[in-house]
């Protein structure tokens, strides 16, 4: 057996979507089956079959799970959760844009994914009963504010998951933004490749390639499990096609919140031609405390991280602030002021600072003369 191939023989045939279905496949207990409709009643369920077939149904602990069947664990609202936890309604000057940085903005297309994550910070967004897609007339007016924001030089394509749409439809709005003349990069933002990577055809490849902009995927997964042959695949079409990919994943307890388990989703990541880009704190979505962990627990992750793999293997740790306040690095300092100093000659203190390396040692920079 391929080390990627899926280990576990059950695969269903279709998208599981409902609490009766996740029980009769082995993937939920009966015994929760009540409280797993309540939260099917507020949140959308998909588990495709590819995802199904990475999950260990005898692992009651499977990291594969814990991202996507439900618990009730998510009837539970914590406080300071909100069903806008990153503020994008802040920053929405028109449906289906978010202008929160000055030269890039999100075109949210469509409000539905292949799959949907349990710790998801849209999820009172997406799924069904929520609109499936913007109305052409709310594409129209998105495309005009593009068009009349000259310091737009990115669009990211988000959602929902934008390779939901039909390689037809997609190389459209390709061809839409592509002809703004200030807009240079589109970067996509997608789950697709892992959860349903037979949607990566050649002709979706193409439809993502355009003249006059750059495109980019910046694909979601959190777990090595995740990076299949198959997915390997779809990336590897991506790539050999020209279109540079980046990761995005969520730092999750119980999914990749141990060092070796990061380790190996990151170092899979570069083998698969991916940048490492995000690693992310979870955001305060309601239902989700229970996949939260701390940021103090996130930067010893980190701190770990360096120095156990290659540089090309390193993320960013990062920290929505609510509000809509933005990114914000938190990843673990390893520079403070030490004690000023002088040197001969001159006149004012200099600050020194303690650095701390990988194996957690302390130097001074400057170094004492």
């Amino acid at each position: 057996m391929n080390r990627f191939d899926n280990p576990y023989s059950f695969k269903p045939t279709a998208t599981l979507r409902e609490p009766t279905e996740l029980v009769a496949q082995g993937l939920a207990s009966v015994a929760d089956l009540a409280d797993l409709e309540k939260v099917a009643a507020r949140y959308a369920i998909a588990v495709t079959p590819d995802i199904a077939a990475l999950i260990d149904p005898d692992d009651p602990d499977d990291p594969i799970a814990r991202q996507f069947i439900p618990s009730r664990e998510e009837l539970v609202k914590r406080e300071g959760e909100s069903t806008d936890p990153i503020g994008d309604d802040a920053h929405s000057p028109v449906s289906g844009i978010v202008h929160r940085y000055p030269d890039r903005v999100l075109f949210k297309l469509v409000h539905v994914c292949a799959v949907y994550c349990r710790f998801c910070f849209r999820r009172e967004m997406v799924g069904p009963g929520k609109a499936a897609a913007l109305s052409q007339g709310a594409y129209d007016n998105a495309l005009a504010y593009i068009r009349a924001h000259p310091e737009i030089w990115e669009v990211i394509l988000t959602g929902g998951d934008p390779l939901m749409l039909s390689p037809r439809r997609l190389a459209e709005i390709m061809a839409d933004l592509a002809a703004v003349d200030h807009v240079r990069i589109i970067r996509i933002h997608t789950r697709v490749p892992v959860a349903d990577p037979a949607r990566i055809t050649p002709e979706m490849v193409a439809a993502l390639k355009v003249e006059g902009a750059t495109t980019w995927v910046a694909l979601h997964a959190n777990h090595a499990r995740e990076l299949t042959v198959r997915v390997r695949a779809a990336c590897a079409a991506l790539v050999d096609a020209g279109i540079p990919m980046v990761s995005q994943s969520v730092l999750l307890r119980g999914v990749n919140d141990d060092i070796a388990v990061l380790e190996a989703l990151m170092r899979a990541f570069v083998e698969c031609r991916i940048k490492p880009y995000y690693l992310h704190h979870g955001d305060l979505a309601p239902g989700t405390s229970h996949l939260r962990t701390t940021l103090e627990a996130g930067q010893e992750l980190m701190r770990n991280l360096r120095g156990r793999v290659s540089g090309l293997c390193q993320p960013e740790y990062v920290l929505d602030i609510p509000g809509g306040h933005g990114k914000s690095p938190v990843g673990p300092s390893y520079l403070w002021p030490s004690d000023s100093f002088s040197r001969e000659r001159e006149v004012e203190p200099e600050t020194r600072y303690r650095v701390v390396d990988y194996c957690g040692d302390v130097h001074l920079y400057p170094p004492k003369p």
